[in-house]
């Protein structure tokens, strides 16, 4: 083995690095470092040390794994152990798809791992996590009853980016899962597509805002908003709501919906599916006066890097005003967002432009972030990239 190299970080880094963020970036480092990607380092910044992974591409140079030794297969395994054991609620709630690793949060940067039911599914951020495949699979494989192990590359600085283009899905151990395979939470089932891309048909990472929001649309109308396959319509459909329209302008994703309420037997009869641009469409509600007691407005993420941040506010709050227009009196805006640029602080902020634009009062009732399996590190806020929020609309007094 080549001897370890030695990374000498700028002293005013330390207190950011004592605290536990996970990231170097390139710009704050000497000019003069050169490593190979998927190098492992030592890191020495004043009396602190840690080892990390160096990355030739992008704005992250280093990726800190350890702050006590070099990265070995037994280190490695213990970590996806610990994350495995956390996740442990979810599996006593017979919840059959999580997340499983997810990158800095778990202690493992640069990549994450969902687990739908017996398949595990890998997604790496940057090309020196390669190198990390021949520690992850045996550990998965040691630790789970798995049936296959997928593999996709998506070298990006978002690991949530819901738009973001992946290139083929490969199998990196065991058998290729069936073409459709169904999963269950809190109670519902719902069918994922391991094969296309990013988007299997469920994002988990709103699992528990999906259960929140079921019991508040008992007897309401429910307008669901970048609905994708209609996960959060299911839960409003099982809580009672009196009808629900989806709203969502990909292409097949009304069949998929449709599947899903089949599957849980639900009463398609109070369900609608509209293919259409979601601005758009509630611009003609505005127009036509049509409104709904319940908004769920879930879009993707507007904003990949810090220079679209107020671009994405922008949208943000010219989606909420629109929204907030639909909104029947003392009924309920349930707003979201997965752009990691965006801060919580930010996003009420904009809560609140959006209400003075549309000359509506309201009241936060609600606000949560992400799930027990999309853990935070205190140390790293940009880790905290999920905004939900639940708001009462009424008229101004």
């Amino acid at each position: 083995m080549a001897k370890l190299r030695e990374l000498i970080v700028p002293p005013p880094l330390k207190d950011r690095l004592a605290q536990g963020h996970p990231w170097l970036y390139r710009d704050k480092l000497p000019k003069d470092s050169h490593f190979a990607t998927g190098e492992w380092l030592k890191l020495r910044c004043s009396n602190w040390s840690g080892f990390g992974l160096w990355e030739n591409k992008g704005p992250i140079a280093v990726r800190i794994f350890s702050r006590r030794q070099l990265p070995d297969p037994v280190w490695f395994k213990a970590q996806v152990r610990q994350a495995w054991e956390l996740r442990g609620p979810l599996r006593q709630q017979n919840c059959t798809a999580y997340r499983w690793l997810f990158g800095e949060g778990d202690g493992l940067p640069g990549l994450t791992v969902d687990l739908y039911g017996q398949y595990a599914v890998v997604q790496t951020y940057m090309e020196g996590a390669q190198r990390l495949l021949d520690w992850l699979v045996p550990a998965l494989r040691e630790i789970a009853p798995l049936q296959g192990i997928l593999w996709r590359t998506k070298h990006l600085e978002n690991p949530d980016d819901r738009q973001a283009l992946d290139q083929k899905t490969q199998r990196l151990w065991g058998q290729e899962p069936p073409h459709e395979i169904t999963v269950k939470e809190h109670g519902l089932a719902f069918q994922v597509n391991l094969h296309t891309g990013q988007k299997t048909g469920l994002f988990l990472d709103h699992r528990e805002n999906r259960r929140f929001i079921g019991p508040l649309c008992q007897q309401k109308t429910v307008l669901n908003c970048f609905a994708y396959t209609g996960a959060f319509s299911l839960y409003a459909l099982r809580g009672g709501a009196r009808r629900v329209t989806s709203v969502d302008i990909g292409k097949n994703l009304a069949a998929v919906a449709e599947a899903n309420i089949h599957l849980n037997q639900l009463d398609p009869s109070r369900h609608d599916f509209v293919t259409a641009d979601c601005f758009d469409l509630l611009q003609r509600y505005h127009q036509t006066q049509q409104t709904f007691e319940v908004v769920i407005l879930d879009p993707p993420s507007f904003a990949k890097s810090k220079q679209n941040r107020f671009a994405a506010l922008r949208a943000y709050t010219k989606l909420n005003a629109l929204a907030l227009q639909c909104v029947a009196p003392n009924g309920l805006l349930v707003s979201a967002s997965c752009t990691s640029q965006v801060g919580p602080e930010a996003f009420k902020e904009m809560l609140a432009s959006a209400a003075a634009q549309s000359q509506r009062r309201l009241q936060i009732l609600h606000e949560a972030g992400q799930p027990l399996d999309h853990p935070v590190p205190a140390g790293f806020p940009e880790g905290r990239y999920l905004k939900f929020i639940v708001c009462k609309v009424s008229d101004l007094v």
